[in-house]
């Protein structure tokens, strides 16, 4: 490695992360993705001119920390992020009209120049990134938590746990109704807005369980609960009672939706869904437009959640209901992936191996 070109390399890095410093104030998340996308294609640069090897990286961040010792965040390990953040929309370099002539942060995927990406990857923290990067190979998966990410505030523990519960794959993925039932671009909303399944693993409960069980456990963690269900929901009540006739009715879960601007109805079912179930819903949503819905309101929508369905038995069902209704399933667990039970011991062998140490 020429002491003279990695010198001027130091010095260059250096200069970049003085030059953050004075603008860190104005817009201190921007320029410091600017300045680590900077210096991530300042190292991709030279390792392909001159061959230098990955071994680079520790004699930069030592280096960094000699000279610049007041200044955090380029240990041996945050320069590799730097250098894979670049590495990573390397292969999606396209030039878009809406990037500054002076910017030299031009790495954008084309499909989704339009929506802002460049906005959005330099607005979220680089920790999220960071996380993005390593557990969501996905761009369209990465782009839909960065705007989640944004909109609703999460933290880089939130994230995580969206990632992990696979929330992008389960979004929009309910059976409904909405698309007959539904005017546009309310439909879309509000499609987007279900998922399925829906993941209450932050429950201790245990089969057997009777629904109620269920609905307890779920009002008992209502933040979590609310985290699972969306941005947007605000929880009215549980067991809400309606009268109609002079009869007495109870709503398993009210909520309202902010963002759709409309009440939704939520049912939780044991077991498989059963085409009546849908008849109740209709019901139920009829009764809230008439009792509770203000003039401004959209309409009711009803969400029916079971523990398993069969998607053609639910479209029957909602096919003529002539309210906007979905279905869903929940799961209190997530299974484990077939090829990783094999792996795992069972509770024989791990009575006969604690046997063994009596």
């Amino acid at each position: 490695m020429e002491l003279v070109l990695y010198t001027s390399l130091l010095n260059d890095i250096k200069n970049r992360i003085r030059n953050a410093q004075v603008k860190a104030t104005l817009a201190a998340n921007a320029e410091m993705i600017e300045m680590y996308a900077d210096i991530g294609m300042m190292i991709q640069q030279r390792q392909q001119e001159k061959g230098w090897s990955a071994g680079v990286i520790p004699k930069l961040a030592n280096d960094l920390r000699n000279d610049l010792p007041e200044i955090k965040g380029f240990s041996e390990r945050n320069l590799g992020y730097m250098l894979r953040f670049v590495k990573e929309y390397s292969n999606l370099q396209q030039p878009v009209a809406n990037l500054d002539a002076e910017s030299k942060f031009s790495v954008l995927p084309q499909a989704v120049a339009k929506l802002d990406f460049k906005q959005i990857l330099l607005s979220i923290p680089w920790g999220h990134t960071i996380i993005l990067i390593e557990r969501v190979k996905n761009l369209e998966a990465r782009f839909w938590y960065m705007q989640q990410s944004l909109q609703n505030g999460w933290s880089r523990e939130v994230l995580a746990a969206m990632i992990k519960s696979q929330t992008f794959e389960r979004q929009g993925k309910a059976v409904t109704n909405f698309e007959t039932y539904l005017p546009n671009p309310q439909s879309e909303l509000a499609k987007q807005v279900l998922k399925d399944p829906y993941i209450f693993d932050f429950m201790t409960i245990a089969e057997p369980f009777a629904e109620r069980e269920l609905e307890t456990e779920l009002v008992k963690h209502i933040e979590k609960f609310l985290l699972e269900l969306g941005a947007g929901f605000a929880f009215v009540g549980r067991q809400y009672h309606i009268e109609v006739g002079e009869k007495d009715f109870y709503i398993d879960l009210l909520f309202y939706h902010l963002k759709m601007r409309c009440f939704v109805v939520i049912d939780l079912k044991k077991g498989d869904f059963k085409p009546e179930y849908a008849g109740k819903m209709a019901f139920y949503c009829s009764a809230i437009d008439d009792l509770l819905k203000h003039a401004t309101d959209q309409a009711t929508i009803g969400l029916i959640l079971c523990e398993s369905r069969n998607k053609i038995i639910a479209e029957y069902a909602l096919r003529d209901t002539h309210k906007p209704i979905g279905v869903s399933e929940y799961e209190l667990t997530r299974a484990l992936p077939e090829n990783l039970k094999p792996s795992l011991p069972s509770i024989e062998d791990i009575e006969n191996e604690l046997s063994k140490n009596l």
